[in-house]
């Protein structure tokens, strides 16, 4: 058996999306940008995709803007956002992906103060005292990609709107597995990316309530802040995607029976919230093992999981995100992420929980 529970890694291209982008591909091969028939059908099926996906958080659609992903659109939202500001604080989770922390050192660099807001042991952020009055911007991200936990982000967008700030907030995990009104949330920006919900990589998406400065020039295409020609099959399939049957309750019910049984296993604990999390997520310490040591072995089972994030997995060090929640690091790399998608089933997680207890009992009969 073949088991793959990286999803917050990236998802299996569904089959519908798949024949959607290759009619897309086929039919549909001229330029958006065309003034001819051939264009005129591409550009239409852009439109029609964005109203799709706007629909799908509560958005006005000519908010939101097609990108290649949560990375690029996280990149231009921060940048775009500042450079209208004047203030030169920006407020950044301490948990946020890569693509926003690495910016942030790179703002540092160009005179921006960055202060980082802490998170409590089930990994919710803790905002009190961070905005001051020169903060132009407050990044927290709706569901953290190594642990699940779901932020309150009405609640901040409540507080950065009475402050008088920005805010970002990265939704690449939280797109159809969590309820969004972008409009509830006020948030200025918001990202999203395609491959995280059964989508192809290289497309995602990026919502926008307030003017940006755009990060590239070029053509006209996405009204100028993000020119370039569009990936006509990519966004045919990102919202393809939006429209199928993730099965929430039904990964939350076998999510919870993968976590009440590795629990069963001497030595584990879960790592943050049980409750306010991601309906597929679950990282678990186990104690004693290194992540990296138990991930080649489940491997060799043709077990496919994590050790965090997949942007920073090839990275030396304990995880970012473990380590805000206040593990040690021996504990944080003791850990491994398990995500599940609607395609998971009982028999590949009895299948995973049987090899994990054989491994786990004699990696430890070994120490």
């Amino acid at each position: 058996m073949e088991v793959y529970l990286d999803n917050a890694s990236t998802t299996k291209l569904d089959l519908k999306v798949r024949d959607k982008m290759q009619q897309a591909m086929e039919e549909a091969y001229g330029n958006p940008s065309s003034i001819h028939d051939k264009g005129e059908e591409a550009k239409s099926l852009i439109e029609q995709s964005r109203s799709g996906v706007a629909a799908k958080i509560g958005a006005d659609v000519e908010d939101l803007y097609f990108t290649s992903g949560a990375t690029e659109s996280n990149n231009l939202a921060i940048r775009g956002l500042l450079a209208k500001s004047s203030k030169k604080h920006i407020v950044c989770s301490a948990i946020e992906h890569s693509s926003v922390l690495d910016l942030c050192k790179q703002l540092k660099k160009e005179g921006y103060r960055v202060s980082y807001a802490a998170v409590n042991s089930e990994g919710f952020v803790e905002l009190d005292g961070t905005i001051e009055d020169d903060t132009a911007l407050v990044i927290v991200m709706h569901a953290n990609n190594e642990v699940g936990v779901v932020q309150d982000i009405e609640k901040i967008g409540l507080l950065c709107e009475e402050k008088g700030v920005l805010f970002h907030c990265d939704a690449a995990q939280s797109l159809c597995k969590v309820s969004i009104d972008v409009k509830k949330c006020k948030v200025s920006s918001m990202s999203f990316s395609a491959h995280k919900l059964h989508g192809p990589k290289g497309v995602g998406a990026l919502y926008l309530s307030k003017e940006i400065e755009p990060l590239f020039y070029g053509g006209g295409q996405e009204k100028n802040i993000r020119p370039g020609t569009e990936n006509v099959a990519g966004i045919v399939g990102f919202a393809e995607a939006v429209k199928l049957d993730h099965k929430v309750e039904a990964v939350k019910v076998l999510r919870n029976y993968l976590m009440e049984k590795i629990e069963e296993i001497p030595k584990t604990f879960v790592n943050g919230s049980k409750e306010e999390i991601l309906c597929n997520n679950v990282n678990v310490c186990f104690k004693d093992i290194e992540g990296e040591t138990l991930l080649q072995h489940l491997n060799l089972k043709k077990i496919y999981v994590s050790t965090g994030s997949a942007c920073s997995s090839k990275k030396e060090g304990a995880s970012h995100v473990l380590l805000a929640m206040g593990l040690s690091e021996k504990d944080a790399e003791c850990s491994i992420r398990f995500s599940l998608s609607k395609d998971s089933t009982k028999e590949e997680v009895d299948y995973v929980l049987v090899s994990l207890k054989e491994i786990v009992s004699t990696l430890h009969a070994l120490d």
